[in-house]
């Protein structure tokens, strides 16, 4: 039936193509197609006779056969008419349709069989899309895997639950202790500032502030160095005017105090080994330089720590050397023996000196004694 309404479908576009003369031979092709006519051809050579390959759409089918349906109808008036072409290529026309009417609904079939496959495969699978995916086995098996899951789903929610009531109760308290201790000690600061001004104001009427040095005069607001902050140094000069200074400062001075002391002691302790230096004397000078080593090691420690503290790495201070020390109060001590030759040859001159000079009025005193 759709291959006889197809053709008839086909026969009536053709119809206002074709002259009227055409129309009778044609009603007479459909009412054939119509009737219970069987093809003789094959489909291949059907497929020749149109000039068209096998898989062609319908629309080539029909194209062909309208362009060989004018070139061949015994009515269209051309010069290739011919009534047992026109026969062949009707013939032919219709065996393509039926073989491409097979086609498709063998391809539909396929198509329905392919998307019943899939469905079963949907439907063998479909459990495994149940229970959120949790379990395996039969689906009662999986379903009572499900019903625990959801109990061991729901407890822990509730634990959580619980759990960040209780943190949430305990940053509150511990908030509420913070606010507690930070009030009790801006109102104890308060307290003390407010004894302090009180204890201040009742010496100033008193009079204990009457002596002071710098009463009445204007305060140095600036230091001499441009780089400096103002507010700093003023807050550094009362620090040190009260015996306030800091870390690096202290040891710097320790330091410096430490190594002066040190070389005059070495430098006296040579003086009183004196010359010549005899093997007892110079054991006694080398336990002195072994004693000045550890003094230096110990005065080097102090230093590692002044260089930890200072902040400017330009006040940064290096080691001192035991050997140089050493070295250098021996030159001191010969230095100073020098000097006190000198000093003494220079005595003895002026005392002859001062006896030639003086010598005829000692000896006029004594005579008149």
């Amino acid at each position: 039936v759709m291959l006889a309404n197809a053709i008839g479908h086909h026969l009536m576009v053709h119809q206002t193509m074709i002259p009227r003369s055409l129309k009778p031979f044609s009603y007479v092709c459909g009412n054939r197609m119509l009737s219970g006519y069987k093809p003789k051809r094959n489909v291949k050579d059907s497929y020749k006779i149109l000039e068209l390959e096998e898989g062609c759409s319908l629309d080539d089918i029909r194209n062909s056969y309208r362009n060989l349906a004018k070139k061949y109808h015994p009515d269209s008036g051309s010069i290739t008419a011919d009534s047992e072409a026109f026969m062949k290529v009707e013939e032919a026309y219709r065996v393509v349709l039926s073989d491409a009417a097979n086609k498709k609904k063998s391809n539909e079939s396929k198509e329905e069989e392919e998307e019943d496959r899939f469905k079963s495969n949907t439907l063998q699978h479909r459990h495994y899309l149940s229970f959120e995916g949790v379990g395996f086995g039969t689906p009662s098996q999986r379903e009572k895997q499900y019903m625990q899951f959801r109990v061991d789903r729901a407890t822990e929610q509730v634990l959580e639950f619980r759990k960040q009531k209780l943190e949430s109760r305990y940053v509150a308290t511990d908030l509420m202790a913070q606010d507690v201790r930070q009030s009790k000690k801006v109102k104890i600061t308060q307290a003390v500032e407010r004894l302090v001004e009180d204890l201040i104001q009742e010496s100033m009427a008193k009079g204990d502030f009457d002596n002071l040095s710098g009463k009445g005069k204007p305060l140095q607001k600036f230091s001499d160095c441009p780089h400096i902050d103002p507010m700093t140094h003023n807050l550094n000069r009362i620090l040190i005017d009260n015996g306030y200074q800091p870390e690096w400062i202290l040891l710097q001075k320790e330091i410096r105090e430490t190594i002066e002391r040190l070389r005059k002691s070495i430098v006296a302790s040579r003086s009183k080994l004196g010359e010549p230096m005899t093997p007892y004397r110079q054991k006694q000078w080398d336990h002195i330089c072994e004693q000045f080593i550890e003094d230096i090691r110990k005065l080097n420690k102090r230093i590692d720590s002044f260089n930890l503290v200072v902040p400017i790495l330009s006040r940064q201070m290096v080691h001192f050397s035991a050997d140089k020390e050493i070295v250098r109060a021996q030159k001191t001590y010969e230095a100073s023996m020098e000097n006190r030759e000198a000093s003494d040859s220079d005595t003895k001159e002026n005392e002859g000196e001062e006896v030639k000079r003086f010598g005829w009025k000692s000896s006029l005193l004594k005579w008149l004694n």
